[in-house]
């Protein structure tokens, strides 16, 4: 667009138009004066010189110096490829990627990845253990009001299990590129394989002398799907925190468990009277086999004894019928008057005497002698 003042098509920084007025001159309404203020040219020529005097090379006729280009250039590249430089703490592991794409996982130390925009690093903490807990009752409607926490036993009862899952980050790459939801993988798969391990046991292995065998086979469930995964997450421990009968039946459960409390604590004591019992009565009848086996060596040695006796006294008497009858007679005799009272009267006491025979005497050694029968009789 042209600058026309007063409608004259003039210059606005020369003379001219209808006043010949100048702006950079004080010229009144006569439009005298010759001044036609400062030089542009001038003062532009001088500001290139002064600073072609500064610079080191100068100036050419096209521009600045090649030289110092590719120094202003070179020192930018080494500027942004010193960027590329990280580190990584021991608590973390590097992430790196190049143009969006991950390529490797580094360790603690000084690396070099490509400066952003090509490259770039992340750098997640993978020494914390992370807690989820599992098992915890809130209703699902979408399962008719039952909880997360109800499994199915080996026996086909029901139980409600509450446990929790340590887990930290064993590859910081798989974890960020391989799930799109870590933790809630990680509650998925710790729910399957819980319900796998408490699925192969019985309900009295869940709730006694098992639990920690449940835990520990479901932690290596668990860590096996994960793996499958490639999740890049290790689990370092479950704990099976409670397992306990739905609330709807906890009542009749525990009269269950009291009633096979009492049959336990029956078959305890027919045990203990049992192991008793049958030690004393093996004794007694071990004792009366080897007393029978006893009485029948000694019968039998006697009989054999008696026969032998008799066959010896047998050969006797044939050789010596008299002196072998005289003292059988005199032996049977001995026998027979050893327990009696006997008086002895010596057929040289004379002609005419009178025996004395001392029958209190008698009396009184016959009266200890007289049988309990005989003596209620008399009374």
């Amino acid at each position: 667009m042209s600058w026309t003042p007063g409608g004259g098509g003039k210059s606005p920084w020369g003379g001219g138009g209808n006043n010949g007025h100048n702006p950079w001159n004080g010229g009144g309404n006569n439009g005298g004066g010759n001044d036609n203020g400062p030089d542009l040219d001038a003062i532009l020529r001088k500001g290139q010189e002064r600073f072609r005097k500064a610079m080191p090379g100068g100036f050419g006729n096209g521009g600045i110096n090649k030289k110092l280009i590719g120094l202003i250039a070179a020192v930018l590249v080494l500027g942004w490829l010193a960027t590329g430089v990280y580190r990584v703490q021991p608590d973390q592991q590097g992430v790196v990627m190049v143009f969006g794409k991950w390529v490797d996982t580094t360790t603690e130390g000084l690396h070099f990845n490509w400066p952003a925009p090509i490259g770039h690093v992340l750098l997640p903490t993978v020494t914390k253990v992370n807690q989820l807990q599992l098992g915890i009752r809130a209703a699902d409607p979408r399962r008719g009001g039952a909880s997360e926490s109800r499994m199915l036993t080996g026996d086909e009862n029901i139980v409600e299990a509450e446990f929790t899952v340590f887990w930290r980050i064993s590859d910081a790459g798989q974890f960020l590129f391989n799930v799109r939801n870590p933790e809630n993988t990680v509650k998925l798969a710790a729910e399957s394989a819980m319900r796998d391990s408490i699925g192969r046991n019985p309900i009295q292995a869940a709730l006694s002398d098992k639990r920690q065998q449940i835990a520990d086979e479901a932690r290596d469930e668990l860590q096996r799907i994960l793996d499958s995964y490639g999740a890049g997450i290790t689990i370092t421990q479950v704990q099976l925190q409670k397992v306990e009968p739905p609330a709807a039946v906890i009542d009749a459960f525990n009269d269950v468990q009291r009633a096979r409390a009492d049959q336990e604590r029956t078959r305890n004591e027919a045990e203990a009277y049992r192991n008793d019992i049958l030690p004393r009565a093996r004794g007694e009848a071990e004792q009366m086999i080897q007393g029978a086996e006893a009485y029948k060596e000694q019968v039998v040695n006697e009989a054999k004894g008696e026969v032998e006796r008799f066959l010896a006294l047998h050969a006797a008497w044939k050789n010596s019928r008299d002196v072998t009858e005289r003292r059988l007679y005199m032996e049977a005799m001995e026998e027979v008057l050893a327990g009696t009272n006997k008086v002895i009267l010596d057929s040289r006491g004379g002609q005419g005497a009178v025996p004395y025979l001392p029958l209190n005497e008698l009396n009184r050694m016959a009266k200890p002698k007289a049988s309990p029968s005989n003596n209620g009789g008399q009374q």
